[in-house]
């Protein structure tokens, strides 16, 4: 793990932060900086003379809050669980594994909606720009894609050898948006969204 706060000397504050930048690898616009001593020149200019002396602490990155988060929670709730983290230029992946977790993720994943949501939040907080957060709990997006797969395979098919409209149950945006990857390009079915949120459903529909 990289060093995330040093303390340097020099003799004016900014050489002395300059130094501490150096050693963190990190660039003025990562780091907060704390004034612990103001140079002091001394009598005649050398007796007595005290240098600056600074603190400067790395910023958590958006990444790094979420995961904070996330890890508070686990705490609060007194559930024993491991989050790894990904962070890049666009978005932030947090995977949880651990036992007993499933009162994370709720009723067809609303828990786990709710708190992805909220590491959203705390991601975005003071940030620059917005990373798009994505939360899985012990797998249970993977399965779920995979569950949603098949299941759009097989109702596509069922659209198209009955000639009408099946209409799902009401999904999150991330899982209809599953549903529509799963049949974008077919020129025998098409799909769309109807309704609002939370209620809002995907439409299968025969080409005709």
């Amino acid at each position: 793990m990289s060093l995330q706060e040093v303390i340097k000397s020099g003799k004016s504050v900014e050489e002395a932060v300059k130094a501490a930048l150096a050693e963190l690898e990190a660039s003025p616009e990562e780091v907060s900086v704390e004034v612990l001593e103001e140079p002091n020149r001394g009598l005649l200019g050398f007796i007595g003379s005290r240098p600056a002396k600074v603190r400067v602490v790395r910023k958590a990155t958006p990444g790094e809050r979420a995961r904070q988060l996330m890890e508070d929670i686990l705490r609060v709730m007194a559930l024993e669980g491991k989050v790894q983290m990904q962070e890049d230029e666009e978005s932030i992946t947090l995977e949880v594994e651990g036992v007993n977790l499933g009162v994370l993720i709720g009723r067809r994943g609303e828990t786990l909606n709710a708190l992805q949501y909220l590491l959203g939040l705390a991601a975005g907080r003071n940030a620059g720009s917005k990373k798009r957060v994505w939360l899985d709990v012990g797998g249970y997006r993977r399965k779920r894609e995979n569950t949603l797969r098949a299941l759009a395979l097989r109702l596509a098919e069922k659209a198209k050898k009955q000639g009408r409209n099946i209409v799902l149950e009401p999904m999150s945006p991330q899982e209809r948006r599953v549903i529509h990857m799963t049949l974008r390009g077919r020129d025998d079915i098409y799909t769309f969204s109807e309704g609002e949120e939370p209620f809002r459903k995907i439409v299968i529909a025969p080409r005709k």
